[in-house]
Formats: C-alpha cells, structure tokens, sequence
C-alpha cells in the first residue's frame, strides 16, 4: 500500500511541493486518474493528474468531482486563497510540480508507485510473491521459497509445516545456511542454475537436515534473478514441472516491476544523499525527506571487489544497503563513482561499524570489502564527515588492517600526516633545513643521523630508550647527537624547532 506521505517524499527529488493537505498523510492511495478534456466520462481515483488544466483551482474542482485524495499540477506560483480554500473544503491536497518537469515523467513515477503498491482482496499486492508463493504452493502442493541470486529468502509460502530443518533454518536466517549452499555448489546445483531453465531436481541430503526439492531459475531475458524453490521427495510429474516452469516466467516479471519500483525510490534517494554530501543550505530539508531524524550523523564510505573485478561487488554492495522500505533500514545511501556512501543516524562509531558488519555479512565470501567511517557530524558537516570517510578509506592502501573498517576517531593522526605528505607532495613542503642537511650528510658518508634524530625525538629526549629503539648504547646516541650539532644547527632545546622536525620526519619518512 502506497501512502500519501510515500508519494510526497519520493515526489519531493522531483521538485513537488505539498502546498496544500486537508487529509491525513497516511490516506492509502490506490487509483490514478489523468484529466482529459476530450474524454466526458466520468473520473474516479485516488491520485489525480491534472494535465492541461490552466489553474490551481480548476485542478482541484476536478479532483475534488473526481473524489480524489490529493491532485497533481505543474506551475511555480503557489495556490490563491479561493483554490486553498476549495481545495480544504474539497478535502484534496494539492501537489505542486515545477513546470519543468513533464506530464510524462510524473505519470511514469507515480503510475509505478501507486499501482506497484496496490492491494488484492486477499490484502496482498499485485507483486507480492508472498501471494505468488502461496498460490504455486497450493498448485503443487508443496512448499515453496523464491529466492534471489545470492541465496536470501525473497518469499515463502505459508505451507510449511512440513518443511525440512534446512528449509526452516532458510526462512528462520532469511537467507540459505553456508553448509547447504556448499552442498548445492558441490552437487552443480548453481551451475546448473545459471546455464539451463529447465527445472533441476536435487537429492536428499540427512546429513544437511535436507529433504529433496525441485528447483528452477528466474530470469529476465538472459538476466539471472533468482531461483524458486520446491520440496518434494521426488522428481516432480511432466505437468507440475511445466506449472513450475510456466511461474518461473511470472515470478522473473514480478521481480522485474518489484525492481523497476525499487530503483526509482533508489534513484531518488541518492540524488538527495549526494545533495547533503556536496552541502545544500537546505539540508534539514532533504533530511526530512529521506525521513530521517534530526541530530548527528556519520558517512560511511564503502568500496567492494571481487579479485580485479569491481563493478559486480559494488552494485551488491550498494542494493544490500538500499535494501527495504526506508523505516527498515536506518541510513540512506547512494553509489557515486567507485564508492558507496551511507548517511547513517547516530554519534556512536560501535553503531557504525555494527552496520558495516551488517553490509560485510550479506554479501558473498569472496568479495573483499573496505570502509572508511568520518567522525560524528550535524547535518551542516556532512562534507566534512565525508571527506574524514574518503580519508579512512585510503589508509587502507597505505595501513593494512584486519578490521573492514577505519573509523575517523582512531585514525585521525595518520590522516593528519597523510594530508601533510600530500601538502609536501605538491612541493609546499621546504627544501632546506636541518633534516635535509642531515640527510644528506647520511648518504654522502653512510651515518644514520636521521634515523638517530628519529628515534630520539619519539622517545621524547630519552637516551635509554633511544638506544633501545636502535639496538645501541646511551653514549653512542648521546655522541651522535653532538656530531650532528656539528653538521646543521639542530636547536634541540627549543620546542618548536622540536615538533617542526618530527612532522617533517613523519611526512618525508614513514615509520617502519
């Protein structure tokens, strides 16, 4: 079921203002209608598309005969005081799209929101294959699951009280347990998937609490989009593998319009989280449109890859994180080049790295996975938060770590010298001084001077434990020191002299 409020928010990265809302916004939406002067038939719908009306006005007496709910119009000046008031005592809110955009476009969004969202008698939408699952179950009189490309439960019938404990751990898990996904792949069960749409059947297995199940691809054109599932002790008959083939079709054009749906709210969704990304002086605004609640957030920037391949990896990446109806999910993501980026709620880094985790484990075992997490920020200081999240992500390439992610608030010292060595890369660091005197005093006579000053500097002035770093004695550094006074003017006894060294060392010669 679509509600006025789904329509608005999506309509909102569209440029639709609600201008006017006499009904509740929860008002279910079920109907489309579009005005058309030539035809006289009379109109009834739920969302009324007011096209070629010339005034606010007009369009809601249309709507209002129409006994809509609430109607669309195109223009940039918002309703006068007699079309707010009829629109109130007509009960019809008003939606007002700019001019630019077309008849045509906002049919298309909202023919596909409302009729996708539409219910049966039964309760149930015309696309949902919980309903599919339950009519093939009665058909074949078995269990069914539908499942998608990786193996997570899309629906299941409500025949069950039969199923095998695999199956159950499947429904229970939301997705197929390694241990049986192994097994398939041992027996070329996805082989066979991926190559053939004739139905396959697959063997008992007590070992692996699995009974035996017929099972066929889902595919759209050449497109692979899952596999429906069905349990049985034996090969179905000739007719119940053609009932089972001939849904195959029906599940693979559901999927399809369930798809279309989806991408058009993920398409929405993005073009408002890069909004907050670059900053937009409009910011708690988007945020309420992406219905997201005031406070502190944290952007995550994620990147995934299967061996030299990226693409495949990202895209999964990126619809495991838009994945469910926005209540069903607390951050709000977008894919932008090579990066996923994640608007997540909330100040507290643990919440974070649970939801990387949460992306970590969904995906498939030979995908490779990284991420980079920017310190907490308002919703003015996503930016920044972004550019933090960017910042981590790198130090992946230059600080190998076993942990997925790199949060901002640990790392923020090896940012700091990551930018410094940037500054220093584009020739802004100085050429002379004393660690380049000293450097090149090493290698015209094969001392370690710099690598003395280092090891001095970090033990904060301590001899015993500069000689311990270096494997030498207290005097030796003490007699180093002295030789170097000797080659440059070190000033050791003046702090400032002191740090200005040690960022140079840190930036011109990464520690071992």
């Amino acid at each position: 079921m679509v509600t006025l409020d789904r329509l608005v928010n999506v309509l909102g990265g569209y440029g639709a203002r609600l201008c006017c809302c006499p009904v509740s916004r929860e008002v279910a939406l079920r109907d489309v209608v579009m005005h058309d002067a030539a035809d006289p038939r009379e109109l009834r719908g739920d969302v009324f598309l007011a096209v070629g009306t010339d005034s606010i006005t007009t369009a809601v007496e249309l709507a209002a005969a129409a006994h809509a709910s609430v109607v669309l119009v195109r223009g940039s000046r918002p309703p006068s005081p007699e079309a707010t008031e009829r629109a109130e005592s007509g009960g019809v809110a008003v939606l007002l799209v700019e001019p630019d955009v077309s008849w045509g476009q906002l049919a298309g969004v909202v023919y596909g929101l409302v009729l996708e969202g539409r219910e049966t008698e039964s309760g149930r939408g015309p696309t949902d294959l919980f309903a599919l699952a339950d009519s093939l179950a009665d058909a074949l009189g078995s269990a069914v699951t539908i499942e998608d490309r990786l193996s997570r439960i899309l629906a299941y019938s409500s025949r069950q009280h039969q199923a095998d404990r695999a199956r159950l751990e499947t429904i229970l898990g939301r997705r197929v347990p390694e241990p049986v996904r192994e097994l398939f792949e041992r027996r070329g069960v996805f082989g066979h998937l991926a190559e053939s749409d004739e139905p396959l059947f697959v063997e008992a297995d007590p070992e692996h609490g699995l009974t035996g199940r017929m099972v066929v691809a889902v595919r759209a054109g050449r497109e692979a989009l899952g596999s429906i599932w069905v349990e049985c002790d034996q090969p179905l008959s000739d007719a119940r593998r053609a009932v089972l083939r001939d849904s195959s079709r029906t599940v693979g054009l559901h999927l399809l319009r369930s798809r279309a749906s989806a991408d058009l709210e993920r398409q929405v969704e993005s073009d408002l989280v890069i909004r907050l990304l670059e900053g937009t002086p409009d910011a708690a605004a988007v945020l309420s449109r992406l219905g997201l609640p005031p406070g502190r957030f944290r952007v995550i920037a994620l990147q995934a890859h299967i061996g030299d391949e990226r693409h495949a990896a990202l895209l999964l990446a990126f619809e495991r994180a838009t994945t469910g109806f926005g209540w069903s999910r607390p951050g709000r993501s977008t894919l932008f080049s090579n990066t996923v980026y994640t608007v997540l709620p909330g100040d507290d880094v643990a919440a974070a790295r649970a939801w990387v985790g949460s992306i970590r484990e969904a995906l498939p075992r030979q995908v490779t996975m990284l991420a980079g997490i920017g310190a907490g920020a308002a919703s003015a200081e996503l930016p920044a938060s972004r550019r933090e999240a960017d910042e981590c992500l790198a130090l992946h390439d230059v600080r190998p770590t076993s942990s997925p992610a790199i949060a901002y608030d640990e790392a923020w010292d090896d940012i700091l010298v990551q930018r410094l060595r940037a500054a220093a890369a584009s020739g802004r660091a100085p050429a002379r001084g004393p660690i380049t005197e000293l450097r090149r005093h090493d290698s015209a006579n094969a001392t370690s001077y710099v690598t003395t000053l280092r090891a001095w500097l970090e033990a904060q002035g301590d001899l015993a434990e500069a000689a311990e770093r270096l494997d030498v004695h207290p005097n030796t550094i003490r007699y180093r020191l002295r030789k170097m006074a000797e080659v440059t003017d070190l000033r050791l006894d003046q702090p400032a002299k002191r740090l200005a060294m040690i960022i140079e060392l840190a930036v011109s010669d990464p520690a071992p």
